[in-house]
């Protein structure tokens, strides 16, 4: 086979965001990029949290229904840490509270917003495994919500329940980053070796 397909195939992906060439190791996948994750997750926020409240009133009964075996199914894929699962479930669930939504531009906006975030958090309950935990349980109370049809509280409350993401997310990204930092500190009273000179 020729190279020149792979290579093509190669700067596609990287055009595309899902590769980067670095000096030395050729392609590699591209990592997350936090400074564009986290703003965009607090955009989503607050579309979503819009789009859930609008929706609250148009949700049916089946749709009621669908949420609480999807929220049950989340809690046997968390049990089974089985995060893409997880993941699919969560999107399924978001899903059909906002296909309720009447306002069909806003809902446009969440599933462009999602579009662009998918590769970055597809499997973010990867790196946040306590974060299903405590989904699942936030996922019973905005059903209450919904039930109970206080939009002002709706939304604030599933803004809140996206927002809890990137908190865990940046707490975990800090812990990192202090280790990191200690790590790389000299011990009191121990003197780094200068650079040599070339």
């Amino acid at each position: 086979m020729s190279p020149i397909p792979v290579r093509e195939a190669l700067r596609r992906l990287e055009a595309q965001g899902w590769v980067q060439f670095r000096q030395n190791a050729g392609a590699i996948v591209a990592p997350v990029d936090a400074t564009i994750w986290g703003p965009a997750m607090v955009c989503l926020a607050i579309l979503e949290g819009a789009g859930t409240a609008q929706a609250a009133t148009f949700l049916r009964k089946s749709d009621m229904a669908k949420l609480r075996t999807t929220t049950e199914r989340m809690e046997v894929a968390a049990a089974k840490a089985d995060p893409l699962e997880f993941s699919r479930l969560n999107r399924t669930f978001h899903d059909t509270i906002l296909s309720r939504c009447p306002n069909r531009y806003l809902v446009d906006m969440i599933a462009q917003t999602n579009a662009k975030l998918d590769r970055l958090r597809q499997t973010m309950f990867v790196y946040l495994p306590e974060r299903s935990g405590a989904a699942v349980k936030e996922h019973g109370e905005l059903l209450t919500l919904l039930e109970g049809g206080d939009q002002e509280k709706i939304e604030a409350y599933a803004r809140w329940h996206k927002l809890q993401t990137v908190e865990a997310y940046q707490a975990i990204h800090k812990a990192v980053d202090r280790r990191r930092d200690a790590s790389a500190a000299a011990p009191a009273g121990v003197q780094r070796p200068a650079a040599r000179r070339k």
